[in-house]
């Protein structure tokens, strides 16, 4: 079962949450679709190399990394997206693409996009394509401690909506 590391962690710090098993799914925005939850809830993580170093963009699976907002808000040279090749070894647990928002398991740090501050609760790959988990995003803030800023854009289909 992949989300054993993560559903360890929660149950450690006592932290309530729902696992969601949905049939296979490769995209956030497919993932939100089967699972009936409006693309704007589901969080993505999105694996970023800033200055070379692995990060964790975390944003709404209906919107995209705007790769040079990110960059001025940390601070850094370069941004760009990781290649699978740079990330996968990082994840042994997890499917790839299907990385839980927690870069804390795994050493890398997480920056979290403005936009998923206003829902009290988020749902998020649990490690593998068919799996999520949905907490309250005080908790996961409070694990995570990611850093929070607006690194994000609508999508072009959805900013009409």
């Amino acid at each position: 079962m992949h989300l054993c590391k993560v559903k360890a962690f929660l149950d450690t710090h006592a932290i309530k949450y729902v696992i969601i098993s949905h049939s296979k799914a490769y995209t956030a925005q497919g993932i939100a679709a089967i699972s009936h939850i409006s693309g704007r809830e589901v969080a993505k993580t999105v694996i970023v190399k800033l200055d070379g170093e692995l990060a964790m963009a975390v944003l709404p699976a209906s919107y995209q990394v705007d790769l040079e907002a990110l960059r001025r808000a940390t601070g850094v040279r370069e941004a760009e997206l990781a290649s699978e090749h740079e990330f996968k070894r990082h994840f042994p647990d997890c499917e790839t693409g299907a990385m839980p928002p927690f870069g804390n398991l795994y050493g890398i740090p997480v920056y979290v996009d403005e936009t998923l501050t206003r829902d009290r609760e988020i749902v998020f790959n649990a490690g593998s394509h068919y799996e999520l988990i949905k907490l309250a995003y005080a908790d996961f803030a409070r694990l995570v401690k990611p850093e929070v800023m607006e690194f994000s854009s609508a999508r072009v289909e959805y900013a009409m909506v």
